[in-house]
């Protein structure tokens, strides 16, 4: 399963945001999917606990946001919304377009738990 790929390396990549802010796990991972991407989010929604088994996330919450189909005609300028198949400009209809958005898999934000701090007793 190319999901399961795809969650093991996010979990290497919330691991290392884990380290870098001195955190004790992360209780919220949201990651945006567009259509284009090559990952179904249903998979990698059941992949993800299994490769965050036995790490500092494996109690988070997964968030997937859609992120929608969008491309920039060349002929007219617009930037419009497009279908799966048919990535034709939505103003002019031209199908000289590139994709803008909608072929992202992007680790938008995770949210940390951080260990309470020990002060001395006086």
């Amino acid at each position: 399963m190319h999901e399961l790929a795809v969650a093991q390396a996010l979990v290497e990549q919330v691991e290392s945001v884990i380290d870098q802010h001195a955190a004790s796990a992360a209780s919220r991972i949201r990651v945006r999917i567009g259509p284009l991407a090559g990952v179904v989010p249903d998979l990698l929604a059941s992949a993800f606990p299994l490769a965050a088994a036995g790490s500092r996330m494996e109690r988070a919450t997964l968030d997937l946001v859609d992120a929608p189909i969008k491309v920039r005609c060349q002929a007219c300028g617009s930037e419009t919304e497009a279908a799966m198949n048919r990535l034709v400009c939505g103003a002019c209809g031209d199908w000289h377009t590139q994709v803008i958005s909608g072929d992202e898999l992007l680790l938008e934000s995770v949210e940390l738990e951080t260990a309470p701090s020990l002060t001395p007793e006086s």
